[in-house]
């Protein structure tokens, strides 16, 4: 049996909508206290290395703060990366860039010069105040990134065409306002509500669902035009708005709300040229403290220092140091590969991590996308593995961009990069085709990135065990000996790729060093 309106009006309730809005009109005139805004404070940790040693395991984001914080406070540092490059999962690929896979497949990339593509981090959100922070402090150029467009398309049903995000989330909105609005009006809601809150409501549900003199729901320009307004006699034609049982529709639910999360809202920010100016950035300033190519092979702690055993990928040759603190920020998962000498209750909280799945195939290709669709940036949805197109936000106007045609995770993402390279090509351009029908023929020179098989990281992202509470997260943020770890899984909000997550978990590690380091120069002079 389906929905019935009170069903309807019940489940809205019960995640707190009925009642929240509700608690909005009484209160009329009272705004929410704001919450604390992130700041960026720089360390003041000056002098306070005294010249030991530091090892720092990993050229990512978490990897180039402990190395660029702890040579400002005093501290000898050594970066070892396993690649070619640093960054990490920001990585940004250009013309000529080579990707490989640990299935031993390998892409040469053919963009045109100019053009880019963020194989891993891609946003940050604004409230994102440590990594934009060092943006600040380093020069590097930030421009807007549009994470969402009403113009962009969400298809949940592939046998029904595509509809606009505008009239999707118009067209909902416009229907549970006539059903709200019905039985505010009918007084057959299980709360009585007096004259007044009954009166305030109904005037804003006709005001939030463009409801008609009648409080009935029959369209809205909110939910866009069947025919756009012209010169002469072209009077606009606003879409005839859709069933909503269509709406409901549980493929639709993340496509109307993904704007509202503060990780995801409608405008974020992005690097002018590329995610990887952030990294280059600090590797600018570090470049002396790095070995790249030299993938660590076993970590051992104590009470007393660190010692890491580390191969050069490029001679094969095999080398052994010691520091007085080692800082890993390796994915959790691949830490627990190495040889260590951890606990067994840390090597058990290592276990439990693992690593997401998660794809992306790019393409280059004429921007149709804005001339045909009015789509300048922002994100489509369609019920297919390939899951969203994500659509560039610079150089818009030009002739040629790079449109994501698949970004995917999770059990999709697992089988989706089980299938060969040219059966993913294949996939995302059915995909691009079935939202913007006609136009799959212009796409060209594909990249596929399966995070799963990009070796030194093997997964876009990591998750916890389901413990609740998480004892893996609390265990992995204590030290081993003079060891600790840092990534943007050792934060909170770290799932998803944030620079932000990684720089904070390091500059938490940082502190903690920077403290024992201090504590134990003090005993020794005393």
């Amino acid at each position: 049996m389906g929905l019935t309106r009170r069903d309807l009006i019940s489940r809205i309730a019960a995640v707190g909508g009925y009642s929240a809005a509700l608690g909005t009109i009484s209160s009329l005139g009272l705004l929410p206290r704001p919450s604390q805004a992130a700041t960026f404070e720089p360390l003041q940790l000056a002098g306070n290395g005294q010249g030991k040693r530091v090892l720092i395991v990993g050229g990512g984001i978490a990897g180039l703060v402990s190395a660029y914080e702890l040579s400002k406070a005093g501290f000898s540092v050594k970066l070892l990366e396993a690649r070619e490059r640093i960054g990490g999962r920001v990585w940004t690929l250009r013309n000529g860039d080579t990707v490989e896979h640990n299935d031993g497949s390998r892409q040469t990339v053919q963009f045109d010069d100019g053009l880019f593509f963020n194989a891993g981090a891609g946003r940050i959100p604004s409230h994102h105040q440590t990594i934009l922070g060092y943006c600040r402090e380093f020069g590097v150029e930030l421009q807007p990134l549009v994470n969402s467009s009403r113009s962009a398309l969400v298809q949940p049903d592939l046998s029904q065409p595509p509809l606009q995000l505008r009239q999707a989330v118009n067209d909902t909105r416009g229907w549970l306002s006539d059903l709200l609005s019905r039985s505010v009006s009918s007084h057959s809601l299980d709360q009585e509500l007096p004259a007044d809150e009954r009166k305030a409501l109904l005037e804003f549900l006709k005001v939030y669902g463009d409801l008609d003199e009648q409080l009935h729901y029959k369209g809205s320009r909110r939910s866009g035009y069947s025919r756009f307004a012209g010169a002469g006699e072209q009077a606009p034609l606003i879409r005839e708005p859709q069933d909503l049982r269509r709406l409901l529709d549980s493929n639709l639910l993340l496509p109307q709300v993904f704007e509202e999360i503060p990780e995801f809202s409608a405008t974020m920010l992005q690097p002018v040229g590329g995610m990887d100016r952030i990294p280059q950035a600090f590797y600018q300033r570090i470049k002396q403290h790095v070995r790249l190519n030299a993938e660590v092979v076993r970590l051992e702690t104590s009470e007393q220092g660190s010692k890491v055993q580390w191969k050069d990928r490029l001679s094969g040759r095999q080398y052994s140091e010691e520091a007085d603190y080692a800082i890993v920020t390796l994915p959790t998962p691949l830490v627990a590969k190495l040889a260590n000498n951890f606990s067994a209750p840390f090597q058990a909280a290592l276990a439990r991590t693992q690593g997401d799945f998660g794809n992306k195939v790019a393409w280059q290709s004429p921007r149709f996308w804005e001339t045909d669709y009015q789509i300048y940036g922002g994100l489509s949805y369609i019920n297919h593995e390939a899951r969203t197109l994500w659509y560039p936000s610079e150089g818009l106007n030009s002739a040629q961009g790079v449109l994501v045609g698949t970004y995917n995770n999770g059990e999709v993402a697992q089988a989706f990069a089980e299938k060969s390279l040219q059966a993913q090509f294949a996939s995302s351009r059915q995909a691009v085709e079935s939202l913007h029908p006609g136009h799959s023929g212009k796409l060209a020179r594909p990249l596929a990135i399966n995070w799963s098989k990009i070796p030194f990281s093997e997964s876009p992202w990591i998750v916890h065990g389901q413990d609740a509470p998480n004892p893996s997260y609390a265990e992995l943020n204590q030290p081993q000996g003079r060891t600790w770890l840092a990534s943007d899984s050792l934060a909170h909000g770290g799932v998803g790729i944030w620079q932000n997550s990684a720089a904070d978990s390091a500059r938490r590690v940082v502190e903690l060093i920077t403290r024992h380091a201090t504590h134990n120069q003090r005993g020794v002079a005393a």
